[in-house]
C-alpha cells in the first residue's frame, strides 16, 4: 500500500465526471488500498477516486475506523428521511457546513472482485455514502451547504 496525495479544492478534477470501472484487477485492489491508507493517514472517514486524482466511480468509507466498506459504481436506490450533517472534506481543508442528507438510503454497488452487493445505510454511514458519492458525479459538499450565499 502506498499513500497518495489528495487532490484539493481548485483542481479540475474534482469538478468532473467519473467515468465506471469496468476492470476488476489487482490494479484496482491496490487502489483501493492506497485509498485506504490514504484516508487513514489523513483522519477521514470516506474518501473518493477523484480526490486521489483517479476519475473513476470508486469511493472507500470508514465511519468507526474498524469497519471499512468499498465500494465500486455505486448507485444509490432509494433513500429516506432527512438529517442535517456537519461535512467537511480532506480535498477541502478548514471549510465545513450543514448539508441535508438522505437519514436511510440502499446502495447497490460492486466490490473490488466485480460482486454486487446491497448495503442498507442509516445515520452517519448514510452520510458518509452520500457525501463520497457526490464527488464521482463532480459535486462537493460545499455546493449543498444550507444557508449558503
Amino acid at each position: 500500500m502506498a499513500k497518495r496525495m489528495i487532490v484539493k479544492i481548485g483542481e479540475d478534477i474534482l469538478r468532473k465526471k467519473c467515468r465506471e470501472v469496468t476492470e476488476f484487477n489487482a490494479e484496482l485492489g491496490r487502489l483501493l488500498d492506497d485509498m485506504k491508507e490514504t484516508m487513514i493517514a489523513a483522519d477521514g472517514v470516506g474518501l473518493a477516486g477523484p480526490q486521489v486524482g483517479v476519475l473513476r466511480r470508486i469511493a472507500v468509507v470508514s465511519p468507526d475506523g474498524k469497519n471499512f466498506y468499498e465500494f465500486i459504481n455505486p448507485v444509490i436506490i432509494s433513500s429516506s428521511g432527512k438529517q442535517i450533517c456537519r461535512e467537511g472534506c480532506l480535498s477541502i481543508p478548514g471549510i465545513n457546513g450543514e448539508v441535508e442528507r438522505p437519514k436511510k438510503i440502499e446502495v447497490l454497488a460492486c466490490d473490488r472482485n466485480g460482486e454486487r452487493f446491497l448495503l442498507k445505510a442509516e445515520g452517519f454511514l448514510a452520510n458518509i455514502c452520500c457525501h463520497e458519492f457526490d464527488p464521482l458525479d463532480g459535486v462537493l459538499f460545499i455546493d449543498k451547504i444550507i444557508g449558503k450565499r
